[in-house]
Formats: structure tokens, sequence, C-alpha cells
């Protein structure tokens, strides 16, 4: 499928043509354009536009969601590590909710680098994957640790509950 998006890529480009690649279409073919032309040539072309005036996926929809978060929550809101990322992306992207997560500013720093270190959107594309790839499994990583450490906080309330403070002093009523 063809996906159209505008020129110079940053954060959430970057990340939505991430997430389309590893998730959505993996022989996507995006096109960069000029913000101005998106809806017409993702009309002419058959593709699905993304943050640009006009685009099937505008820059900020109804809800107040950037691309990346619509197309999670839209297609992938199954998966807890994309929705967090939906919110790191989404805070980093959209003015005024730098602060709503505390990895947001690093990736808005990050990503303003791309340019400086790619020839065209493409590369970014290519080599910003890394960055993506990594902020991924960082998050699963962490929600898997999470989940140990909540089971953990259960069976300590539990045993509690049943042998009540002697289980924290070892004198257990067997």
């Amino acid at each position: 499928m063809k996906w159209i998006t505008r020129q110079d890529i940053r954060v959430n480009r970057t990340a939505t043509c991430w997430l389309i690649r590893r998730f959505i279409d993996p022989e996507a073919d995006f096109v960069f354009a000029p913000p101005d032309q998106i809806a017409a040539m993702q009309v002419a072309q058959d593709a699905i536009g993304f943050d640009a005036p006009g685009a099937t996926y505008p820059h900020t929809n109804a809800q107040g969601l950037c691309s990346f978060a619509a197309l999670v929550h839209e297609r992938l809101g199954h998966d807890p590590v994309l929705l967090e990322m939906a919110r790191i992306v989404q805070a980093a992207d959209i003015q005024g909710q730098l602060d709503d997560d505390p990895a947001a500013r690093g990736l808005q720093t990050i990503s303003h680098g791309f340019p400086l270190v790619t020839k065209d959107d493409y590369e970014t594309v290519e080599r910003a994957s890394f960055v993506y790839d990594a902020l991924y499994a960082s998050i699963m990583e962490g929600q898997a640790q999470n989940r140990i450490a909540h089971r953990v906080r259960r069976r300590k309330r539990d045993w509690k509950l049943e042998y009540g403070s002697a289980g924290n002093s070892g004198d257990a009523h067997w």
C-alpha cells in the first residue's frame, strides 16, 4: 500500500512510518511531499495520507490524537506497549503536551536530530527504526517487570491476609 505524508519528517511522521512498517503494512511504500499536496496526492495515487491537512489521518484527529496515536488506537489498541508509545509520541509531537510524559522531551530532542544525520526522509525512516525498536523493547521490558512486581506485592498481601502479621516476622503458623 502507498502511504503519503509531509516531507521533513520528525517525531510523529517518523514514528508513524515505523508503526506502519512493523505492525500494519511491512511492504509499505512511503511518499513524502509538501503539506499542501497531500490531500490531492492521496486521492490521485490511491494512498493513505497521514500527519497532513486533508489526510486520512490528519496531524490531530477529532479526538486530538496525532496520526501515530490514532492508528494505534484504531488498529492496534490491544498492544499495551504501543498504547504507551502512543502517549509518548503524542506528548512529544503535539504542542503544549510535552510535559505529559517523561520520555517525550527526549524523543523530541532525538527526532529533531534526524535530518541532521540523514540525507532524506527515506533514510530517516530506515535509520530511525532502531530508535523506535529500542523504545518498544524498553517499554515491553518495563511492563514485564511491573507485572512481576505487582504479582509479588499481591502474593505478599495475600500472605498477610492469610497468616496475619506473622508473615512479616517469619513466625508463620503452620
